[in-house]
C-alpha cells in the first residue's frame, strides 16, 4: 500500500533538477540504466520506490531496491548506477538531506532509553536496510504535502522530524545517531573527511590528520577504514580524480593543467590513475564528457 502511493507521488512530482517545494527533499526519476558514474554521496536518507540502485564505496558494494533505504552519514566519494530503469518503468526514489543539528536536537529531547545507545564502534558511513512501515508511511505523508501548499509550511518540518526519528530508531540508525553527537567517532572521522576534501590537492601526513581528529594514529586509521572503506590516501586519490573529471568537462584541452590543479605533479601518473578509475585516459574521457550532462545528487543519482 505505502509503495503504491509512494510511486504515484514520486512520478507526479519529479522535476528535471530533482528538487521539490520542500526544503531538503529530493525526488529522483531515471528512465535508463547508465554506466556507473562517480559522485559524492552527501549526508542523506534515500528510499527506493521503483527500480534498483547499486553503489560502490571503496571495496564495498551496496544494492537496494523497492521498499529499501540507504543512509549516508558522511559525504563520501561513491560510484553508482541504477540497475533497473527504463522509460516504461523508471527508477523512482525519495531523498532527505540529513542535518547533524536536527539529529542532535532529537537525541536531546528523547526520554531515557527511548533512543538506542550509541555503540562504542564506528559504523560504516553508508548502510542499507529494509524500510519499516512506519518510515514509509511518514515519507508518503510528507510527499502528500506537495499537493497541499497551505499545510506545507507547518506540517513539513514536523513530518521530517518524524522521518528522522524513525531512522534513528531503525536497524541502521547507529550512523544517524552518531551524526548528531559532536564527540562521536563518526563525527571525528567526518571532520577528517571534510579536511581532506578541502585540501585534496595538498600532500599530508596521516599523523597530522589524526591529530586534527583528536585520535591516535592507529585508532584514526582503523576508524577511517571502517567509515569510508578506504585509507586516507586512497580517499584523497578518489577526491582528486573526481575533481579532475569535473574540471576536464569544462577544460577538455588542458589535461596536464588539470592534473596539476588537483595535485598531480607527474602527468603520466595522473593519466594512469585516471584511466584505472574511469576506464579511459583523460583526453578521451573529456571528449565524452562534453556530450553528457549530469546532475550531481549523490546517492540519488
Amino acid at each position: 500500500m505505502h509503495l503504491d502511493e509512494l510511486r504515484t507521488l514520486l512520478a507526479r512530482h519529479a522535476r528535471p533538477d530533482w528538487t521539490t517545494a520542500i526544503d531538503g527533499v529530493f525526488i529522483s526519476k531515471v528512465d535508463r540504466s547508465d554506466p556507473p558514474a562517480p559522485s559524492m554521496s552527501g549526508t542523506v536518507l534515500a528510499v527506493i520506490a521503483q527500480g534498483a540502485k547499486r553503489l560502490a564505496l571503496g571495496n564495498r558494494v551496496y544494492e537496494y531496491g523497492p521498499g529499501q533505504y540507504l543512509v549516508a552519514s558522511v559525504d563520501l566519494p561513491v560510484t553508482g548506477q541504477f540497475t533497473r530503469a527504463d522509460p516504461e518503468q523508471p527508477a523512482l526514489g525519495f531523498g532527505l538531506a540529513l542535518e547533524p543539528s536536527a539529529v542532535a536536537e532529537l537525541l536531546l529531547q528523547a526520554g531515557p532509553g527511548d533512543a538506542p545507545r550509541v555503540g562504542e564502534g564506528v559504523p560504516s558511513g553508508i548502510a542499507v536496510s529494509d524500510a519499516p512501515a512506519a518510515l514509509l508511511d511518514a515519507v508518503v505523508r510528507l510527499l502528500r504535502l506537495l499537493d497541499e501548499p497551505r499545510d506545507r509550511a507547518v506540517l513539513a518540518p514536523l513530518i521530517k522530524r518524524e522521518i528522522l526519528w524513525r531512522l534513528i530508531t531503525s536497524d541502521q540508525g547507529a550512523a544517524a545517531r552518531q551524526l548528531g553527537l559532536a564527540d562521536s567517532g563518526l563525527s571525528h572521522i567526518s571532520r577528517a573527511v571534510g579536511w581532506i576534501r578541502d585540501h585534496y590537492a595538498e600532500s599530508f601526513r596521516v599523523e597530522d590528520v589524526a591529530h586534527l581528529s583528536g585520535m591516535s594514529v592507529s585508532a584514526f586509521y582503523r576508524n577511517f577504514q571502517a567509515v569510508t572503506a578506504m585509507s586516507p590516501i586512497q580517499f584523497q586519490k578518489q577526491i582528486r580524480l573526481q575533481e579532475a573529471r569535473l574540471l576536464l568537462a569544462a577544460h577538455p584541452g588542458d589535461v596536464t593543467g588539470v592534473g596539476r590543479r588537483v595535485g598531480y605533479d607527474n602527468p603520466s601518473q595522473f593519466s594512469r590513475e585516471y584511466r584505472r578509475q574511469f576506464g579511459a585516459p583523460p583526453s578521451r574521457d573529456a571528449a565524452r564528457l562534453r556530450n553528457t550532462v549530469r546532475t550531481p545528487v549523490g546517492v540519488l543519482e
